[in-house]
């Protein structure tokens, strides 16, 4: 397969910058996601790599080979786009084989290669049948096999998956980590769903207005973000932000948000003892918020009372919404939990999994 190499690639649009000082190296076979909210510039960027658009500045290179001004069909990649773009009057066989009559291959070689995508989709039974008679999923699995016929060095995917329905989307993102680890192939895979990223990816690129935020294993960039966006952007329900305070009490470092005070574990002591004083943003996943009537051990210092306001039953957990002083913040508790709306429940916080964010921009992780 390939490694793919962006070099301070920036994209312009006028005098909007879409994409600004992307770098990025790829490695032969990762599976890496490219995730941030609608505008963030992770469409463009692929566009980019598959020469649908022209950089403005920067080069991208596909195995060593600088390919700025290479054909898109020249670069050796294949796309599967949102709306998966099949010819409508064509069967799902020739919709498969279209790309590979182009090139001019053998037609025992296109029926070989097409057949064989076919089986590894499971859609062999559909190759009589036009689009039409498809469902989502099914239209998906053939955008996938036109792409896979091909052979190519790198696999882009511009958010294949979000026509679709929920349940068909998990089954989907299965198919596509089998099929990665069939083909070990290298792709690149563009997402504004985080779930999608964090299940997928095994490196994952979190952009917001055209930059990179941060890059790494996914279990990397949820345990350690380096700035508020990413922190905030990775995890469901999103982590909780607070203005506090870090200060020294009873030979203890504290985190005083005047409505709580909450007590910073010795393992990260040294590390926050420098900002003793100084205000700053505490962050808290929902996750590592608990009913106190479910824990037999906990530290009483990291107990703390608030009102609920909402409570959202899941199945396999509750989602509280908490009032806590002028702000309002989220609980992911016990499903049994006896909580109820408009009264107070004891919650403890899990201090060893605390973040604690500068509160000048772009609120860097301290």
């Amino acid at each position: 397969m390939a490694t793919v190499t962006f070099h301070d690639v920036t994209k312009r649009f006028g005098n909007t910058t879409a994409v600004e000082e992307f770098g990025l190296d790829i490695q032969d076979k990762e599976f890496v996601v490219l995730v941030g909210p609608s505008g963030c510039g992770k469409s463009t960027t692929l566009r980019m790599l598959a020469g649908l658009e022209k950089s403005t500045e920067g080069t991208i290179e596909i195995d060593g080979r600088v390919v700025n001004n290479v054909h898109p069909k020249d670069r050796d990649i294949a796309m599967v786009f949102q709306n998966y773009a099949l010819y409508p009057h064509m069967t799902v066989y020739k919709n498969m084989a279209f790309g590979l009559q182009l090139r001019r291959f053998p037609k025992n070689e296109i029926n070989r290669r097409v057949h064989e995508a076919a089986e590894i989709l499971e859609i062999s039974e559909l190759l009589k049948r036009k689009p039409r008679e498809l469902s989502g999923g099914q239209r998906q699995r053939v955008a996938v096999g036109r792409a896979i016929v091909r052979k190519p060095s790198v696999f882009l995917f511009d958010e294949p998956l979000s026509n679709l329905d929920a349940k068909l989307r998990v089954q989907m993102r299965g198919e596509i980590l089998k099929l990665h680890q069939r083909l070990q192939s290298t792709i690149i895979y563009v997402t504004h769903d985080q779930v999608e990223a964090m299940t997928m990816g095994s490196k994952i690129v979190i952009m917001n207005e055209g930059r990179i935020l941060q890059v790494g294993k996914p279990i990397e960039v949820y345990d350690h973000p380096e700035n508020m966006f990413v922190a905030g952007f990775i995890g469901s329900p999103a982590m909780n932000f607070l203005e506090a305070k870090l200060i020294s009490k009873d030979s203890n470092l504290r985190v005083d948000g005047g409505t709580f005070l909450l007590s910073v574990p010795n393992s990260k002591e040294k590390t926050y003892s420098q900002h003793t004083d100084k205000k700053c943003f505490f962050g808290i996943r929902p996750e590592h918020i608990y009913d106190r009537e479910f824990l037999k051990e906990y530290d009483s210092r990291n107990v703390f009372t608030a009102r609920v306001e909402l409570i959202e039953p899941v199945g396999s957990f509750v989602i509280l919404q908490i009032a806590l002083g002028n702000d309002t913040i989220v609980a992911q508790v016990d499903p049994h939990t006896q909580a109820e709306v408009g009264k107070e429940i004891e919650l403890v916080v899990d201090m060893e999994q605390m973040h604690l964010f500068s509160t000048a921009p772009p609120h860097q992780a301290i």
